[in-house]
């Protein structure tokens, strides 16, 4: 029987990743209207890491004092590296392929994050996988089925649910002109997925070397935010565009910020040390749900059949890989405890054979 504090983590887990997913879903939102207003693709990711920095940093010094092991060169390489992946080409990628596709289609995209995720874990052995037994199985089924639930709210719309008609993005897309804009999109988001998927792989091990979760992504922000200064020396000379120029830009800006890269930064870094990489990775396919909701609710976009089918289907591969995950542990833990009884079985007889012999010498 699962105790309670057991039982008590795996609901932590599972709130994290849900409010982790929402913050992303409205990150879109927030992003769209960023660019939409005018703000520079360059100075939107330096102001936002330069307030998220801000914020982690003195919590990171003050509360991990005692837990922060001493820092080598080995592992400032390995901080600036998991900054270039997934800070700057991460933030990078998005942006860009934001402002050439729609939040719709980027929440869409990101979908492929697990199935990167499984196969990088995979290959780098971070994540057991037996194709014989049934939680290999269900993990594998889960990833593709909600994979699949995404790609069905992305391709197929089906009757409106509420009435009415909404073309205006379909006709974007099929505008000749629109093309070589919506392609360059896609090659950038997937970049985007590529980059998110080998940072949330590539940070597990580092966590085990350093596990000061809050001081590992201060130093990731640190490093990230050096890269984006030096490619915006570059490349964004011009001193209007630094300038905030509205009430909302500085709303959008810290959104981004404290919200997007302080807390989800943190937050993805304490789940991902929890349930591991893949584990994380499996819950993407729920923002798309919340971000059709939000443009429904917040935006009045149209609520489509296909939306609720592959909503549905994400639920169910979400519980497939929840069950696989909760599987794999109980057939590991039955393992080791029988492990565990043949070893006092084993060692029972010599230690009686010792108490016997020593009592025949007295």
């Amino acid at each position: 029987m699962e105790s309670k504090s057991g039982i008590s983590g795996k609901v932590k887990l599972l709130m994290a990743l849900l409010v982790l997913q929402l913050c992303f879903a409205g990150f879109h939102i927030v992003s769209r209207l960023a660019l939409n207003i005018g703000v520079s693709k360059i100075v939107y990711p330096v102001y936002r890491n330069i307030i998220a920095l801000l914020l982690l940093g003195p919590f990171a010094y003050f509360l991990e004092k005692k837990e922060r092991p001493p820092l080598s060169f080995s592992l400032l390489a390995q901080f600036f590296f998991l900054a270039l992946i997934g800070i700057t080409a991460n933030q990078g990628f998005y942006i860009l392929g934001l402002y050439y596709a729609s939040p719709t289609f980027a929440s869409a995209m990101q979908n492929s994050v697990p199935a990167i995720t499984f196969i990088m874990a995979s290959s780098l052995r971070l994540e057991r996988l037996h194709f014989l037994r049934r939680d290999g199985m269900a993990k594998i089924l889960g990833t593709i089925a909600s994979v699949g639930g995404a790609t069905i709210i992305t391709l197929y719309k089906g009757p409106p649910l509420l009435g009415g008609s909404n073309s205006s993005e379909e006709e974007m897309a099929a505008s000749p002109e629109n093309m070589l804009d919506w392609t360059w999109g896609c090659v950038y988001l997937l970049g985007h997925c590529l980059s998110w998927a080998g940072w949330m792989v590539l940070q597990a091990p580092v966590l085990k070397k350093y596990p000061a979760k809050l001081s590992l992504t201060s130093f990731t922000c640190f490093f990230g935010l050096i890269q984006f200064l030096v490619i915006a020396a570059f490349t964004e000379r011009e001193p209007k565009h630094w300038k905030i120029q509205s009430g909302e830009e500085i709303y959008l800006i810290l959104y981004a910020g404290v919200i997007s890269s302080g807390i989800v930064l943190s937050l993805q870094t304490w789940c991902i040390q929890k349930g591991g990489p893949v584990y994380v990775a499996t819950f993407q396919p729920v923002q798309t749900v919340l971000v059709a909701v939000m443009a429904f609710v917040v935006l009045g976009d149209q609520l489509y059949s296909g939306g609720i089918l592959g909503g549905l289907l994400i639920m169910v591969g979400l519980y497939l890989v929840l069950w696989g995950k909760n599987e794999e542990k109980r057939i590991v833990s039955q393992h080791n405890t029988e492990e565990t009884t043949l070893t006092k079985h084993l060692l029972a007889p010599n230690s009686r054979e010792k108490s016997s012999t020593g009592a025949d010498s007295c």
